[in-house]
């Protein structure tokens, strides 16, 4: 990659360092608008030192704010979130540009990034251990909780400001240090963010900021000052970064993909129905890992359905996510447009009948990237629009006969992330939540996305570890236990 002529004339994104922010020594690229295809910002790929400086940074900040009683880092906290709603319209606007969301999808994610550094400034709660006296003659045994030291977060374009909040607001809450690689196509936002953090009155080191590709994050998962990695993004990803973190000595949580099913019975309300799938769909243009991607529409739920989702995407307004009449964005950027086609080809070929094509909808052709809100029927789950993620607005409707075949469905795929039943039965609702195989479930909610104090339970091959992020799990995630056993 080499800086472009345009390039030159752009302000450069930075790095933070030792509480401090610095400009980057490596190869840059330019960030564009996903919605309008202009240049907006110069991205650094950082240098081994510059890698290096910051793990240490962070190693050296770990004895004073692990030792700094823990309602002390918690202040830091609420004095951040204050900080953040302050700042509120700044940072959604931010997230538009550099993701295309559009405005309400912005600040929803704004809103439930915010919900997680609430989360973290009540850690301290949970921080405590368990006292058992007269263990034994004489003897009493308790436990204690520990940060880890040095953790590193690397995040995801879909959510540049709510997945980082996931991590490093509950790491630094537990005491720990911290260095966070955002993804090189969204990083402005967690560079505001820190700027806002250290505007707060955290010391210089806790928190540090770098940018980069496979080379930056191999050199992370492999630093032995680095204790802890959390991840999100694709399986593929997880899994690597999983397996190359653990095999160096490194606790992990990766988060991976997801195929998301959502079952409509016949009785379900199925004016709800369609509006919640359309927005679990076709929302943050289908790339979120809670997206509804399969309909498996059991009974004579099939065709009431299917007119409804056409009939709602086709009074879909697609285009520029801060025109506040837009309803859905663009795609990230050409690649992933480029993927999202291929695969509504593939749906063709397959045999899956094309019930609407969002290639041939007028956004397709403004500049920018963007694919309109795509319908499938008569999918069947051995084809790979249905078995594959696809991570755009492209859904697949699969016909069951009952609600066993609807659930072989679901269960049949090798993601474990979320699923959804709309349905009056509460008998029905009770046996697909038993049954499902996956972590996050909905009963007539079309994204069971957990609020902070739950975990974010992936199951399959959508999570790679033992531990998942916020909720306990989140605490005891970024946390070591000591047990001591005493006479006197």
């Amino acid at each position: 990659m080499s800086t472009s002529a345009i390039a030159t004339q752009l302000k450069p994104c930075p790095i933070y360092i030792d509480g401090r922010p610095q400009i980057s020594r490596g190869e840059v690229f330019v960030q564009h608008n996903p919605a309008t295809g202009e240049p907006v910002a110069e991205i650094p790929i950082c240098t081994r030192d510059e890698i290096s400086a910051a793990i240490a940074s962070a190693q050296a900040a770990f004895p004073a704010w692990s030792a700094m009683p823990v309602m002390n880092r918690c202040r830091v906290l609420f004095h951040f979130h204050q900080l953040m709603e302050k700042h509120a319209d700044e940072l959604i606007a931010l997230v538009t540009e550099e993701n295309g969301k559009v405005r309400e999808e912005a600040r929803g994610s704004f809103q439930r990034g915010l919900e997680c550094v609430e989360f973290a400034c009540g850690v301290s709660s949970m921080m405590m251990g368990e006292t058992v006296e007269h263990v034994g003659a004489d003897v009493d045994g308790w436990s204690t909780r520990h940060p880890l030291g040095v953790c590193v977060g690397i995040t995801p374009f879909n959510f540049p400001l709510m997945v980082p909040l996931w991590m490093f607001p509950v790491a630094i809450a537990c005491g720990n240090t911290f260095v966070l690689k955002p993804s090189e196509r969204v990083p402005r936002s967690s560079v505001r963010l820190l700027e806002l953090i250290y505007e707060a009155g955290l010391p210089a080191g806790v928190l540090n900021l770098v940018h980069g590709t496979k080379p930056v994050v191999d050199q992370l998962l492999t630093d032995p000052r680095v204790k802890a990695v959390s991840f999100v993004g694709s399986s593929g990803v997880a899994k690597y970064v999983y397996s190359t973190a653990c095999a160096n000595g490194k606790r992990a949580q990766a988060l991976g993909g997801a195929k998301n099913h959502s079952v409509v019975m016949p009785d379900a309300d199925m004016k709800h129905s369609a509006s919640t799938i359309m927005s679990s769909s076709f929302g943050c243009a289908g790339e979120r890992c809670v997206a509804t991607s399969v309909v498996v529409a059991v009974g004579e739920a099939a065709d009431p359905l299917l007119a409804a989702l056409k009939k709602a995407a086709d009074e879909m307004k697609v285009g520029d996510g801060m025109d506040r009449s837009t309803v859905m964005g663009p795609i990230i950027n050409s690649e992933a447009k480029r993927r999202i086609l291929n695969y509504i080809d593939i749906g063709e070929q397959e045999g899956a009948k094309l019930a609407r094509d969002g290639r041939k909808d007028p956004c397709c052709e403004n500049d920018g990237y963007f694919v309109g809100p795509t319908i499938f029927d008569y999918v069947k789950a051995s084809m790979r629009i249905a078995r594959e993620e696809i991570f755009g607005p492209v859904l697949s409707v699969v016909r069951a006969k009952d609600l066993q075949e609807a659930i072989e469905v679901v269960n049949g795929s090798e993601y474990g992330n979320a699923s959804s039943i709309f349905t009056r039965s509460g008998h029905t609702a009770r046996e697909f939540s038993g049954k499902v195989q996956t972590g996050m479930v909905g009963i007539n909610v079309g994204v069971p996305a957990p609020v902070a104090i739950f975990p974010f339970t992936g199951w399959k091959g959508s999570f790679f570890g033992d531990l998942h992020a916020l909720g306990k799990d989140g605490v005891k995630f970024y946390t070591e236990t000591r047990v001591v056993t005493c006479r006197w």
